[in-house]
């Protein structure tokens, strides 16, 4: 049984005991059953009374309860929707008092979030607007009366993040231009004299408007300055240039040169006014002395015909440069035509190196093919034999490589110049296949040098008998040897020996490939040849061009024929 059943139980029996006391203390006094019936009565409707009075104040809080619990209801499914959230769930066979206080306690939890989540809204919204402000950006699109929910807040946050990071890159962005901005201003003595141009220099770094428009208008602020700093540093190195090219003209000390060293540096407005004067000046000084200056430009411009490897025809084609009259004219005329050049090689600089390069590679191959046909060279016992024998090979390698590479390059630059690469007065190609020719006929004059030398001592060997090579015996002190001393008289009896009878087969065919070069000169019966005449190998060892020394290499063979059918002739005559 419950405590409360109890109590009930025990609340009806103390009024029930109460009753019988009162009915026993009416009978004591002796009060009439009629009164008793009333006073009973009474008693009833007052305990009555009171009973309704207490059932009515439960009932009261019933209602209460039940119109909590409804509210309570309404409320939350007001806050999950404006939090989206799920529905509160109820439990099972609840108490309306534990459904309320439930409920209750849950409506207030919800209604914490909301506050909460309305607050954050609000800050954002601020840190947001000032963020704007400075960025001059659209403030983030959310609406401020309803509850944002986590998602919302979450992508508000992220986007105040990107909007600080863009704010600090634009204000570092803003620093690094406005110091060059400085820089620049104070480099061309530029006086800010615009209100942009004053509110980026003078006003405070945190008030500037880091909007893209300003960001955009300053940049191109600074692009307007470094236009005219490169205009000025452009402007002062051309004075300079001018000022170096003068000195060396006019041929200035090296003390006055350093004296003005202090403004060979620099773009500033001071600086190009010195050097405009040291310009004029110097201009002045060319003027009075005007023949020193025009020896001077024209080494510089042949040292550019050189650099451009110009031939004669090219050279002589500046007849300017071959007058005496020094007049400012003239000089003029030197000044435009090393200009023109020293653009032309500047343009064309890599061509030009690569050919030099070339140049360079066939005069180190010359020398060692020189060295090579040195018989001297083997004596030599440092190893530079094998050294050169080796960059020898190499050359002859690269050097195809080169003039494959040079005439791909050089054909494109036809085409695309519409005129000849002159190398010299040549055609490149035609330049190299000349040099090669030229190269391969030395060899050949070498060679039939050589074959003429052994030829000749063929001829005197057969005449005269041959010389020992090996070098004599030194004498010794003292009486000589008859033996020794008829042996040393032997070969000037020889000629006579080689007159009385013909040479032995065998000493000929051993002789059969150099007597064979002797071209025309035969030796018949007993004989004695006289000396073939001196022949004619006066051939340039290098021509100025190939067609001239093929007409030299020509008229040497036609003469050395001659000669070979003169002595032929005489020496029949002779027999």
């Amino acid at each position: 049984m419950r405590k409360s059943e109890v109590l009930a139980a025990e609340s009806v029996a103390c009024l029930n005991k109460a009753l019988g006391h009162l009915r026993d203390i009416w009978e004591e006094i002796g009060i009439p059953e009629e009164q008793r019936l009333q006073r009973t009565e009474v008693v009833k409707k007052h305990i009555k009374g009171l009973l309704d009075m207490m059932v009515a104040e439960e009932e009261n809080l019933k209602e209460r309860l039940l119109k909590s619990i409804a509210m309570c209801r309404k409320e939350l499914d007001t806050l999950c929707k404006e939090l989206q959230l799920d529905p509160f769930e109820e439990e099972e066979e609840s108490t309306i008092l534990q459904l309320e206080k439930d409920l209750r306690t849950r409506l207030e939890v919800m209604l914490k979030q909301k506050r909460e989540r309305k607050q954050e809204l609000k800050t954002l919204q601020e840190r947001d607007q000032d963020l704007c402000d400075l960025l001059c950006m659209t403030p983030y699109s959310i609406d401020s009366n309803s509850v944002p929910s986590l998602e919302e807040l979450d992508c508000f946050r992220r986007h105040l993040a990107a909007l600080a990071a863009e704010k600090e890159r634009r204000r570092e962005e803003f620093i690094s231009v406005k110091r060059q901005i400085i820089l620049c201003m104070e480099e061309l003595d530029h006086v800010p004299d615009t209100s942009f141009e004053r509110d980026v220099v003078c006003e405070d770094e945190d008030a500037f408007c880091l909007s893209t428009e300003n960001i955009a208008a300053l940049k191109e602020l600074l692009q307007q300055l470094e236009t005219r700093r490169a205009f000025s540093e452009a402007v002062c190195s051309e004075l300079r240039s001018r000022i170096v090219a003068l000195w060396d003209r006019l041929k200035v000390p090296a003390e006055e040169r350093e004296a003005f060293a202090t403004y060979m540096t620099g773009s500033r407005a001071k600086t190009r006014k010195a050097l405009q004067f040291e310009v004029d000046r110097l201009e002045e000084l060319k003027l009075q002395n005007m023949k020193t200056v025009i020896e001077a430009i024209r080494a510089e411009l042949a040292a550019y015909w050189d650099k451009c490897f110009y031939g004669t025809e090219q050279r002589q084609a500046f007849v300017p440069y071959y007058e005496e009259d020094c007049t400012e004219a003239l000089l003029q005329l030197h000044d435009a035509e090393v200009g023109r050049v020293k653009r032309y090689y500047e343009t064309h600089k890599e061509l030009f190196e690569a050919v030099q390069k070339w140049e360079e590679n066939w005069r180190l191959f010359l020398e060692l093919e020189r060295k090579a046909a040195d018989p001297s060279r083997f004596a030599n016992r440092g190893g530079n034999l094998l050294k050169e024998e080796k960059q020898r090979a190499k050359l002859q390698k690269t050097l195809p490589k080169l003039e494959e590479e040079l005439k791909v390059r050089t054909e494109a630059w036809e085409r695309e110049h519409l005129e000849a690469f002159l190398v010299n007065g040549q055609r490149f190609m035609e330049y190299v296949r000349e040099q090669w020719q030229l190269h391969r006929l030395e060899k050949e004059k070498e060679k039939q040098e050589r074959q003429l030398k052994k030829s000749r001592q063929i001829e005197e060997e057969m005449m005269y008998g041959s010389v020992p090579r090996t070098p004599s015996k030194r004498r010794v002190l003292g009486a000589n040897t008859p033996g020794k001393v008829r042996k040393l008289d032997q070969p000037a009896r020889t000629p006579s020996r080689v007159a009385m009878k013909t040479p032995r087969t065998t000493h000929t065919e051993r002789n059969k490939e150099n007597i064979s070069q002797l071209n025309g000169t035969t030796l018949s019966g007993g004989c004695t040849p006289t000396a073939p005449a001196q022949r004619n190998y006066s051939i340039n060892s290098v021509a100025s061009t190939y067609s001239e020394f093929a007409r030299e290499l020509s008229k040497a063979s036609k003469s050395d024929m001659s000669s070979r059918i003169v002595n032929s002739t005489t020496t029949n005559i002779h027999c």
